[in-house]
């Protein structure tokens, strides 16, 4: 078998770091339908004689990643599901190798494998990339990524199809859409809390918190899911009325009316006039900043967490606060 590693082309290892968070269970792959469809049979497992077909060449059309590994090895129990779940979300963008160096001792001698575990990525027939040791899921996440490039793997396309089908309000489609990545990965946190919105948007907020009492208290900790949750918060104690007439003219007649308006702001919120009730509640923040115990700030604050960190209003909302609180 002819070497495949030129020593100097050798990647370099991460320095090896704890594990941060939990892992859930890897992923199945998704039905073809509503736009979505992960990659087939992505994980296989290698010998020495295959390596030259399963790596070498197949690395030719698409990045392969090589797991070494043994079954006494425990940080590889953790390591392994890990980048098996991302090597799935990518749908085909990556492959993945896993070898026992248990059973594959000449290779493992050949490739210079002294420690495990051991992470190759391959492009070209070529070692691109690899780390050494146990890294953070982050870590592990962004790895891939790097070998995938501009290819937009097909869960985060699904994804960013569902959000646009929610923001038109088409909540049947959001939510289809949202159940598939599901069912190719029970814990993808983003499916989980699209639903969660879809459900607020459909104002069956009974179901909304159904979702969320069977998470785990690693998936109520992801950003996304808490900023869903946040939503939820928000629309359970917003509402729309007919007319806030009455509320704005308190206002008109006593600018101080700071419950009118906090209730006003609430008002605007539950009808989607997100940017107004921003402003609603950083007028009573300029006018009282300790008004009923932190009221409206905790509420900004709610809304900021509910639309996300990226999103516009958020960013000149909380520059707007910053600059109020520290002014």
């Amino acid at each position: 078998m002819v070497n495949p590693m030129d020593p100097n082309a050798r990647p370099q290892p991460d320095t090896a770091q704890p594990l941060v968070g939990g892992l859930g269970p890897e992923p199945t792959d998704a039905p073809q339908s509503g736009g979505y469809s992960a990659g087939g049979d992505v994980i296989t497992e290698g010998t020495q004689e295959t390596f030259a077909v399963d790596v070498i060449e197949a690395s030719q059309n698409v990045p392969v990643i090589v797991d070494f590994w043994a079954p006494w090895c425990e940080p590889c129990k953790t390591l392994g599901p890990a980048l098996e779940k991302y090597v799935k979300n990518a749908g085909g963008t990556v492959r993945m190798v896993k070898i026992n160096i248990d059973e594959n001792k000449e290779l493992a001698a050949q490739l210079r494998i002294q420690s495990i575990p051991m992470v190759y990525a391959f492009v070209n027939g070529k070692p691109a990339d690899g780390f050494q040791g146990m890294v953070p899921d982050s870590q592990i996440k962004e790895f891939v990524k790097r070998l995938i490039g501009d290819a937009v793997p097909p869960v985060e396309a699904a994804l960013e199809e569902a959000a646009a089908a929610l923001e038109a309000g088409e909540i049947e489609t959001a939510s289809h859409i949202y159940t598939q990545v599901l069912g190719s990965d029970s814990e993808n946190t983003g499916g989980i809390a699209g639903l969660i919105r879809c459900s607020v948007a459909a104002n069956d907020f009974d179901v909304a918190r159904a979702i969320i009492d069977g998470l785990t208290p690693e998936m109520l900790r992801a950003p996304e899911v808490s900023a869903a949750i946040a939503a939820l918060d928000l629309a359970e104690t917003s509402s729309a009325p007919a007319d806030v007439a009455p509320l704005e003219a308190r206002l008109e007649k006593n600018p101080a009316d700071h419950e009118a308006r906090y209730d006003l702001a609430m008002a605007y919120y539950g009808a989607g006039q997100n940017e107004t009730a921003i402003e609603s509640l950083l007028e009573i923040i300029r006018r009282d900043q300790s008004w009923n115990d932190d009221a409206a700030r905790l509420q900004l604050l709610k809304i900021f967490e509910a639309l996300g960190p990226t999103h516009p209003l958020s960013n000149d909302g909380r520059r707007q606060l910053s600059s109020v609180l520290f002014s």
